[in-house]
């Protein structure tokens, strides 16, 4: 096994330096809650700065739509929000495509993941008769929430959110200045991700539910909660994701436009987010 445990700050060696160029293209694989969209995937967003590629989660379906946009071979870096399945079930894919597709002998892409996560990976592993494959595919780093860390050319910070597992908000911005790009994670209602989220220049955030949960915990957003959260957090940009294709996206767009005072985009499969 490799794995690394996050610190303070640090670098994480890379082959896919360049030059800075200070801008985000972040392009939608897939935005599904836990069941696909028809055509769709879960959650999987690649997170592009020059010469450094991160993929952002990797839920189910999302490694045929990263196929269709990239050769997977050219990503650096595989970041985890949180192990549900929806958030990294196609690493299984993805795994044996690094092992036992054409074109090895690249150096393999780096696997951050929280606390706990590779237990769970290990137990998926386990139901194709290889606990250690997701580890012999990539190479591991077990990151800290308190952690702030460096991702080729990107930094990347954290911040625990409300959720039925332990989750992550997660910023990426280039390291050499310039926008902020921030992701929700699966979460309920929280002033976390609030201040967390404070003035970024575009909050990519769950909008799962219709309505609000009952009394009780909430693992989730409405579309609603989720444009007060970016109203309250003074984000600049705000695009929904995590919501089923069986929902009236109008009235989803509407009630989040609403509550935050101004345009929500929604995401959209292919769809290219420039910063």
């Amino acid at each position: 096994m490799r794995m690394r445990s996050g610190s303070t700050l640090r670098r994480i060696p890379r082959s896919d330096r360049s030059r800075r160029s200070g801008r985000l293209r972040i392009t939608i694989l897939g935005k599904s809650p836990s069941w696909q969209d028809a055509g769709g995937a879960c959650s999987g967003y690649l997170v592009q700065e020059d010469g450094t590629t991160v993929l952002l989660d990797c839920g189910n379906g999302v490694f045929a739509k990263l196929r269709e946009v990239l050769d997977y071979r050219e990503v650096g870096h595989v970041l985890l929000s949180h192990p549900h399945a929806d958030h990294c079930l196609d690493l299984i894919p993805f795994a044996y495509a690094l092992t036992y597709g054409p074109g090895g002998g690249r150096e393999q892409p780096e696997l951050l993941v929280p606390p706990g996560a590779l237990e769970l990976l290990r137990a998926l592993g386990t139901l194709w008769g290889n606990p250690e494959l997701v580890e012999g595919a990539f190479r591991i780093t077990q990151y800290d929430p308190a952690d702030r860390l460096v991702v080729g050319d990107l930094r990347a910070r954290f911040a625990p959110v409300p959720h039925y597992i332990d989750a992550n908000a997660v910023e990426l911005t280039p390291t050499g200045g310039g926008p902020r790009f921030t992701f929700s994670a699966d979460c309920g209602p929280n002033d976390a991700l609030v201040d967390f989220a404070r003035d970024t220049d575009l909050l990519l955030i769950e909008a799962t539910l219709t309505e609000p949960a009952p009394d009780g915990f909430a693992g989730h957003l409405t579309a609603a909660e989720a444009g007060d959260h970016a109203r309250r957090a003074g984000a600049r940009r705000v695009v929904l994701t995590h919501f089923s294709d069986e929902l009236d996206a109008g009235a989803q767009q509407e009630a989040a436009a609403q509550a935050f005072g101004g345009p929500v985009e929604l995401a959209r499969g292919g769809a290219v987010l420039e910063l």
